[in-house]
């Protein structure tokens, strides 16, 4: 007799999906990181299970972002060559193709990337976008490019990230995105770099509330000019801004796994995405960081329905409301949309 929950997820793995919010940098297979490790001579443990301490979060550990952020300390290893990184990026979109991904977002920070060898940044990002045209012709996957940077990084190295996003935007790059340690580091110092991404024809999206309070939302909206909101899931905490987002139809990026685990909420089924949705908030479904959480965008999809409650037919609205938010230009999302609701049978 089959596996009850190895069943529903592949009833969830059948559905068509669209993944807004996944890092490259949170992707890396396992195995992968083994064989790079011994090319470059990295010190890290031999056996993958040792090893995924380290890159992974575990069932045993203290559940807060410290520790969520620890496993990037590792990760950021493993940048050693262009091989490398056109092998993750790579690797990123074949597997979400296995995972039925139709579209996807993919956000990367070149400054991450670039730092292990000093690799110029205008490098990291060619090697990222070529390896993502490639991966997204051979895997049948619609994939679009984030540029993003980190709340404790210098504003200045923002700068150059937004004019190399720019640049490259004929290529595949779609936006630029905030992220990082948003409970000690402030978003004000990246107001000009965002105001200028903008005026140069790059769509937004911000990390906010996730580990601070619903006040940087409101921040990331009106002072940064977010379209979407990664995580956002303190939103609540505060009725004006619940109702600025509504008002303003800003999707929110939510990742629940990641959530769970950076100890944003204390339990799966205490998620506050139920809660969101009712109250009319523009929500779509994402992985945030896969390789990280040990999850795919099928167990989200999973989770959602089976611990929040979603019916099968929020769910395909969800996935809906995801291609709707996605920055493409209209005649495209239109052509997105199209697909997904036949082939969800809408």
């Amino acid at each position: 007799m089959p596996d009850p929950i190895t069943a529903t997820l592949k009833n969830y793995r059948a559905l068509p999906k669209v993944e807004l919010h996944r890092h490259l940098e949170g992707t890396l297979r396992l195995d992968t990181m083994l064989d790079i490790a011994g090319q470059h001579g990295i010190t890290i443990p031999a056996d993958i299970l040792r090893l995924s301490t380290l890159v992974q979060m575990q069932e045993e550990e203290n559940f807060s972002f410290q520790t969520f952020l620890s496993k990037f300390n590792t990760l950021r290893l493993f940048y050693r060559s262009p091989e490398v990184i056109h092998r993750i990026t790579r690797e990123a979109i074949e597997d979400a193709a296995k995972d039925n991904v139709k579209y996807m977002e993919l956000r990367f920070t070149p400054v991450a990337l670039s730092r292990a060898e000093r690799f110029p940044l205008h490098d990291v990002m060619d090697w990222v976008i070529t390896s993502a045209q490639e991966a997204a012709q051979k895997y049948g996957v619609i994939v679009k490019l984030i540029a993003s940077v980190n709340r404790h990084e210098s504003h200045e190295l923002a700068e150059q990230v937004a004019w190399l996003a720019a640049e490259h935007k004929s290529r595949g790059i779609v936006a630029m995105d905030l992220a990082g340690n948003e409970a000690e580091f402030k978003s004000e110092p990246f107001y000009g770099v965002f105001k200028e991404a903008r005026q140069a024809g790059l769509h937004v999206t911000i990390h906010a509330g996730e580990w601070g309070p619903a006040a940087n939302v409101r921040e990331a909206i009106e002072e940064l000019g977010a379209e979407r909101i990664g995580h956002g899931v303190r939103i609540l905490e505060d009725d004006y801004v619940t109702q600025l987002a509504k008002e303003r139809g800003t999707a929110f990026e939510v990742c629940v796994t990641s959530n769970y685990q950076s100890g944003v909420v204390p339990a799966l089924g205490l998620h506050p995405l139920p809660a969101m949705l009712e109250r009319g908030l523009n929500i779509t479904l994402n992985t945030d960081d896969p390789s990280i959480s040990r999850i795919t965008l099928s167990h989200e999809y999973h989770i959602a329905c089976d611990n929040l409650g979603f019916s099968e037919d929020t769910l395909k609205q969800r996935i809906l409301a995801a291609a709707q938010a996605a920055f493409l230009p209209d005649a495209e999302r239109e052509r997105l949309i199209g697909r997904l609701k036949q082939d969800l049978k809408l």
